[in-house]
């Protein structure tokens, strides 16, 4: 049988006969995040807010996520798109260019949970800032990777360590104990504490002749 084409050939492709796994056989697919995906009209979403001493006006983060199979054992929730509002115009051309290029690669699938820590090993050459609890932040788009983070722990990308109750009881003891010695900072430890390089926080004092991170429990002798 002849079939006669009167139409320009614009494209082709050869269709194969996929061999089910016998492990997936009588399953139902699972949907994975992909480049393809198509957005639904309705997206679950959280606004974080960012506020700077860097800036008078502050940032306003939106993450959107998608639902992949909904009603299922496979349920979850993963990013899809992210939004950066502020009054400021005067970064405004560096977030646009940002948000669209987190939001492919959030479409993209796979592990995306590398943004944060590409996110939080950007430095601005002017010099970061200090936060509320003595977190050092070295930019505006490393507090960016830490709004990520915290969102992909909300929704159960990422497990957030911390010390376990044991550590978390005698931190808070020898934290009491430094501060008998030392009058605590406007940061809640003691005003000679140096910056930890795990947390970035301003907690690490001399425990037992060794350096020790009063917040996170990060230690040079362990």
């Amino acid at each position: 049988m002849s079939i006669k084409i009167d139409k320009k050939i614009v494209r082709s492709e050869v269709l194969r006969e996929e061999t089910p796994n016998p492990s997936e056989a009588g399953s139902a697919e699972v949907i994975h995040m992909h480049e393809n995906l198509a957005r639904p009209d309705v997206l679950q979403g959280s606004t974080y807010k960012i506020k700077t001493p860097l800036s008078e006006h502050a940032l306003y983060v939106t993450i959107n996520d998608i639902t992949l199979n909904p009603g299922t054992e496979h349920e979850m929730r993963r990013p899809f798109e992210i939004f950066i509002n502020s009054k400021n115009m005067e970064h405004y051309q560096w977030i646009i260019a940002l948000t669209r290029i987190l939001s492919a690669v959030f479409r993209k699938g796979g592990d995306v949970t590398f943004l944060v820590d590409e996110l939080r090993s950007v430095f601005d050459p002017q010099g970061g800032y200090f936060k509320k609890g003595g977190r050092y932040t070295p930019s505006i788009v490393a507090e960016i990777g830490d709004v990520i983070e915290q969102h992909m722990v909300s929704i159960g990308m990422l497990k957030r360590t911390a010390p376990d109750p044991h550590q978390r009881e005698y931190l808070d003891a020898k934290r009491r104990e430094a501060e008998n010695q030392q009058p605590a900072s406007n940061d809640d430890f003691p005003s000679s504490a140096q910056l930890c390089k795990k947390c970035r926080t301003r907690a690490v004092v001399s425990l037992d002749n060794c350096l020790t991170c009063l917040n996170c429990g990060d230690s040079k002798c362990s």
